[in-house]
């Protein structure tokens, strides 16, 4: 997640760990030998490490190849690294960005090396979480006033004695430290070490009932599986995360975007005019999701039983 915007929501893992839990190295110097090839029928996608960003380019790739016939080559890149590696055209086309402001001004607007392609159609949204079960044995826990009351139920042996605040990457761009900083909270942010990591962390503490906090985010897969209910931080305003040591304030709700190479953009052909019309749902992202996470099939394969079932929405992108 996938973070916020000026963070951005979970960043890196690979295409291949995503589903394993292993962390993604960072590619943005090793060049695909598929970017940029003069005009040849190929295209390569920078693959994020959330499994949603996993699912948009699983779904792209298997129309581009199967319909339009491109050969498309993936590249795991954390969230970050993935903007200098568009501007380089090193990959052709990030499908799922939660806001980089930065480097939206730099690439974007003054150095005009990377294109706006169109909203996703998908809205993301970061936040603390703790799982609904403990929400009916403590209805005000959803307050963060009220954290420091119940941060001994939180307690691990990573926390320090303090209540433990999961995360997942340590690469994640989070708000998380600032915030249990300036709204003085007794806890302690712990990274699960991926989004994979967490997600195996978050289902056995469901499984025993026990208390969790944790960095989450949506769309994502695992509410359908683990019910969690969002902790209510101060709200956000429109600028109250300028400066990132001193936010107070939850984080926004997001349209996620999509970004093309700028050479891309106009000489990609009907690959880039396909990037720049695909647009699907919340419930389409999470669909494929499932498919991969859950019910572990491939990715090639949760996006032919998505695109052989849904033929009315993909058509669109093609025409």
């Amino acid at each position: 997640m996938r973070i916020r915007l000026r963070t951005a929501v979970p960043v890196a893992l690979a295409v291949l760990g995503l589903t394993t839990g292993c962390g993604a190295a960072d590619m943005t110097k090793q060049a695909s030998p598929f970017a940029h090839t003069g005009g040849g029928k190929s295209v390569t996608l920078s693959v994020q490490s959330w499994v949603g960003a996993e699912s948009n380019v699983a779904v792209a790739q298997y129309l581009l190849e199967h319909k339009l016939g491109y050969r498309v080559d993936t590249v795991q890149v954390d969230e970050v690294p993935a903007w200098d590696a568009l501007s380089q055209g090193r990959v052709d086309a990030i499908l799922e960005d939660w806001g980089h402001p930065d480097q939206e001004k730099r690439y974007v607007d003054d150095k005009k090396t990377i294109a706006r392609a169109g909203d996703l159609g998908v809205t993301g949204h970061i936040g603390w979480f703790v799982p609904t079960y403990l929400v009916k044995q403590h209805p005000d826990i959803t307050d963060w006033h009220n954290l420091n009351k119940y941060a001994s139920l939180f307690r691990t042996a990573e926390s320090g004695g303090k209540g433990q605040l999961m995360d997942g990457s340590p690469s994640y761009v989070t708000n998380d430290k600032a915030l249990v900083k300036n709204l003085k909270l007794n806890y302690q942010v712990v990274f699960a070490g991926s989004e994979a990591a967490q997600i195996t962390q978050m289902k056995q503490f469901a499984k025993e009932k026990k208390p969790f906090l944790t960095y989450w985010y949506s769309p994502q897969w695992l509410f359908k599986k683990v019910p969690m209910t969002e902790v209510k931080l101060p709200p956000y305003k429109d600028g109250c995360d300028a400066d990132a040591a001193k936010i107070t304030c939850a984080y926004p709700r997001t349209p996620l975007q999509k970004y093309l190479n700028a050479d891309f953009a106009k000489s990609g052909g009907k690959a880039a005019e396909f990037l720049k019309k695909f647009r699907w749902t919340t419930d389409d992202q999470n669909e494929v999701s499932l498919l991969i996470a859950q019910d572990k099939l491939s990715p090639d394969a949760a996006a032919k039983k998505w695109v052989d079932s849904h033929p009315s929405v993909w058509k669109q992108w093609l025409s």
